[in-house]
């Protein structure tokens, strides 16, 4: 994988939405951020701290940590959050998975008001 596959899949996934951030990284979110959107994933551009971070959760973040190659991510660790230092460090497969369930897991966070918007988003795409 590298950063415009990660780009690629990202954006297919529903209600996904990508800035440009502090600098050259490309953040992912969970809806727009302007409607109350969260981020999930984040793409390092220069990678001078690897070259993705990522919602990883509680349960996962432990596991993951102990992966040669995956540590927590640097400003994002409290909230559970994983930086994959090369592209090659995870298996695309694995990597996709885990994205996916990022995505999960921020979704999860979302207010009520947030999903009803990306709800109604995704009906009037539908139309």
């Amino acid at each position: 994988m590298d950063a415009e596959s990660l780009r690629e899949f990202l954006l297919s996934l529903p209600d996904v939405c990508e800035t440009m951030q502090w600098g050259d990284n490309l953040v992912f979110w969970v809806g727009d951020k302007k409607i109350g959107g969260k981020m999930f994933a984040l793409c390092s551009l220069t990678p001078d701290r690897g070259v993705l971070s990522f919602a990883a959760g509680p349960e996962r973040f432990a596991e993951l940590v102990e992966v040669e190659g995956v540590f927590p991510a640097p400003y994002f660790a409290r909230a559970h959050w994983v930086a994959v230092e090369r592209w090659n460090t995870l298996p695309g497969s694995e990597l996709k998975e885990l994205l996916r369930a990022a995505r999960g897991i921020v979704y999860e966070k979302l207010t009520k008001k947030t999903k009803a918007a990306l709800a109604e988003t995704g009906r009037k795409r539908r139309v």
